[in-house]
C-alpha cells in the first residue's frame, strides 16, 4: 500500500512539472502574440497569454495600427533557434488548439510583460488563465500614462 501511495505521489509531481514548465526553441514568429516553437521534438503554435497585439496576419481583418511594429519586435527578440522557457496557466489550449503560454527568454526577460511595457500590446484577460492579470494591467497603465508605443501612435 505504501509503495502505491509513493508511486502515485511521484507520478503526480512529475506530471505537474511537465505541465508547468518547458523549454523550447523558436522556429518562427507568426505575429506579435503568436509563435511557432519546437517543444521536446514537437512543433507547436503557441499563443501568449494575457496580451493582445494589433493584427498583422489575420485572414479577415486589416493590418491594425502598430501591428507591424509589434511583429517586428517579436521577430527581433525571438529569432529562429532562440531558446525560451514556457510557463502555463490553467487551460492548456485555446479554441484554435494553440498552446497557451507565458514566454521567457533564458535571461529571464518576460516576453508577455515586455510587449505591454513597450506599448506593443494591450492586456487581454480570459478566465481562467489570469495568473498575471493584475500585474499586466499595472504595466499597461504605466505604458499608457507614458504614451509609449500604440498608446502614442494609435
Amino acid at each position: 500500500m505504501l509503495s502505491i501511495i509513493l508511486l502515485a505521489t511521484i507520478s503526480a509531481c512529475s506530471q505537474q512539472q511537465e505541465v508547468s514548465d518547458d523549454f523550447a526553441t523558436v522556429i518562427k514568429v507568426v505575429d506579435g502574440d503568436t509563435v511557432v516553437l519546437s517543444i521536446n521534438g514537437s512543433t507547436e503554435t503557441v499563443r501568449l497569454i494575457g496580451v493582445n497585439t494589433p493584427e498583422t496576419v489575420h485572414p479577415t481583418k486589416p493590418v491594425e495600427c502598430f501591428g507591424p511594429q509589434a511583429s517586428e519586435f517579436m521577430h527581433s527578440v525571438l529569432k529562429p533557434k532562440t531558446k525560451v522557457q514556457l510557463r502555463r496557466d490553467v487551460e492548456a489550449r485555446d479554441r484554435y488548439q494553440r498552446l497557451l503560454v507565458y514566454l521567457y527568454l533564458t535571461d529571464g526577460t518576460f516576453i508577455n510583460q515586455e510587449l505591454l511595457r513597450l506599448g506593443f500590446a494591450r492586456t487581454m484577460s480570459i478566465q481562467p488563465n489570469t495568473a498575471f492579470a493584475s500585474k499586466f494591467a499595472a504595466v499597461q497603465t504605466q505604458a499608457n500614462r507614458n504614451r509609449i508605443g500604440l498608446w502614442l501612435n494609435c
